[in-house]
């Protein structure tokens, strides 16, 4: 027999009341009350965890205070800004030079040709992915597409891979199985094998996710795990010491790749300026080293 959830909800009111019990300093409890109206108690709690001393109790250490839990919150916020802006700009990228390589040595359909991937049950759930995709688009150029030409059942692969996901775009690009052309993919980015390429995808895909479903990021453990240990040709970091399944890991290779696309100094900028704005705010929790500002990378 499971054990029956009997919690009921509570109002703002006794919310406010319930923190306070624990031990923590509200100094304007109007101002809670407004935060917690319009960020749910049950997200909220994630930014009050790092404050409590006991976890089974939720009692909250000496001097700890809504305002730090509200600081928190708010650099988690402008992060996924920062982060999402820089995601997009590399999506699109990989998105424009996938097609073109891809294309260019396979044709307009090699999406759809089961030989020209390695796992033909990843080759049906992209397939399906994508259909599904074009099937509810209300873009005009599929619309044109469709109202000119029946054969293919999709339209070439610069058209169709326009609706694809990041996620799907990542899979498509893993399960091809032309490596040659997969490498001229990863150069153009100045990654020296298509596997460092794929495992960045993954985990960038998945931290997109994070991104446009406004998931806390700091303190979080990431599933996907871009491949760290790698000789690269650009500025890089000692990774002895890293984290793959933490926030700064991602946050490296997302530098490293604007590097390489040659917008990388603006997105480092934000960065170093959100963290000297939210001196409060744990980076360890993210991953960040000791002298993380001196690696080459983000010199």
């Amino acid at each position: 027999m499971g054990t029956l959830y009997t919690k009921q909800p509570i109002s703002i009111a006794d919310q406010i009341a319930r923190l306070k019990s624990l031990g923590l300093i509200i100094a304007d409890e109007a101002k809670a009350e407004k935060t917690l109206g319009e960020v749910s108690y049950f997200r909220f709690a994630a930014y009050l965890r790092p404050m409590e001393v006991d976890k089974q109790t939720h009692q909250f250490k000496p001097n700890s205070t809504f305002e730090n839990a509200v600081a928190l919150c708010e650099f988690d916020g402008e992060l996924r800004q920062i982060l999402f802006a820089a995601i997009q700009r590399i999506e699109v990228a990989l998105r424009a030079k996938i097609i073109h390589h891809f294309s260019m040595v396979h044709g307009a359909f090699w999406f759809m040709q089961m030989n020209l991937h390695e796992n033909e049950h990843r080759f049906l759930e992209n397939l399906n992915a994508l259909d599904r995709e074009v099937q509810r688009s209300k873009e005009d150029f599929i619309k044109e597409h469709f109202t000119n030409y029946d054969k293919p059942e999709f339209p070439p692969a610069w058209k169709t891979l326009e609706l694809a996901s990041l996620g799907t775009l990542s899979k498509l690009y893993y399960n091809f199985a032309d490596n040659k052309v997969k490498k001229r993919v990863a150069r153009e980015f100045n990654l020296p094998q298509h596997e460092i390429l794929e495992s960045w995808m993954r985990s960038l895909s998945a931290l997109r996710n994070y991104c446009a479903h406004h998931a806390r990021l700091w303190n979080r453990f990431l599933n996907a795990t871009p491949q760290m240990n790698v000789n690269l040709r650009g500025a890089w970091i000692n990774t002895s010491q890293i984290d793959a399944n933490k926030v700064y890991a991602i946050l490296c290779c997302i530098a490293y790749w604007l590097d390489a696309m040659g917008y990388g100094v603006g997105f480092k900028t934000n960065l170093k300026q959100l963290i000297l704005l939210y001196p409060s705010v744990d980076t360890a929790a993210m991953g960040f080293p000791k002298g993380w500002r001196q690696e080459p990378l983000w010199l």
